[in-house]
């Protein structure tokens, strides 16, 4: 039987920090969890914004964020949302803003860098949650990943046994290149900015090619995946509470990366 193992990025491989701003009360949220965040309104989707980090420290704090992004050409990748919505509709909302700055995106990614900077291996990630209802950005969002500490192995133990490994995640494309290059997954098994409808494609595609497919993942925005996979698993390495809804979809419950193995061992 040919098995396949799909995982999630951040939170699942990823040890994750996070990060939001809310821009009408101007607080800063540490330690949120984002996808939870965005599934708690149906009008809120969560887009990447694919720009390095040390281009948006260095803008102007005072300026607009959509001023920003349309002055330096940058698009953006829908990563979450539970929102039935079209790239156009969000991109003439995002581009319009009057209300996030970027000194606004610029806390969160300094709040991120100062938990995560000692760490060797690392991807950030920023963006923001808009309110579709509302029109407007409602938070900035920044997220810090480094690899959890046997994903490396488990990935190379995983590949050892002939089992091919992927990774389908809301995550822009190109950081997660570089982690998986780290982790010694091929480029061509990596799909990044994968909202939950596509995660769930990700799965479906995938049982055409192989007998049996495992996601593996850790929040809200994997459940669709998990209901379309032969097998689920829920790891809970990274700390935070998780709807009852995912426990219920969940075929196993690890709560460390390398426990993925011995449930693999039991397919073959």
């Amino acid at each position: 039987m040919t098995v396949a193992v799909v995982f999630d990025s951040a939170g699942t491989l990823l040890n994750t920090y996070r990060v939001a701003k809310d821009i009408s009360r101007q607080v800063l949220m540490p330690g949120i969890e984002t996808t939870t965040l965005t599934f708690a309104s149906l009008e809120r989707v969560l887009i990447i914004i694919p720009v390095h980090s040390k281009h948006i420290i260095t803008a102007s704090p005072d300026m607009l964020l959509s001023a920003y992004l349309l002055e330096n050409k940058v698009g953006f990748g829908i990563s979450c949302t539970r929102k039935i919505t079209t790239a156009d509709e969000i991109g003439d909302m995002l581009y319009a803003d009057k209300r996030a700055l970027v000194g606004d995106l610029q806390e969160c990614i300094r709040d991120v860098w100062g938990i995560c900077r000692c760490e060797t291996m690392l991807t950030l990630n920023s963006g923001a949650i808009l309110n579709m209802a509302h029109r407007s950005i409602e938070f900035t969002v920044t997220a810090g990943g480094w690899p959890f500490e046997g994903a490396k192995d488990t990935i190379t133990a995983l590949h050892r046994m002939g089992i091919p490994t992927f990774i389908a995640s809301g995550d822009r494309s190109t950081k997660l290149e570089i982690m998986a290059d780290h982790l010694g997954i091929p480029r061509d098994r990596v799909y990044g900015v994968a909202t939950p409808t596509i995660k769930a494609q990700i799965i479906s595609d995938l049982k055409n090619e192989y007998d049996h497919v495992v996601m593996v993942g850790d929040g809200i925005n994997d459940l669709g995946a998990f209901t379309k996979a032969d097998t689920a698993i829920l790891t809970v390495q990274q700390a935070g509470n998780r709807p009852g809804e995912l426990f219920d979809a969940a075929d196993h419950v690890i709560r460390h990366v390398r426990d993925v193995l011995p449930i693999i061992r039991t397919l073959l």
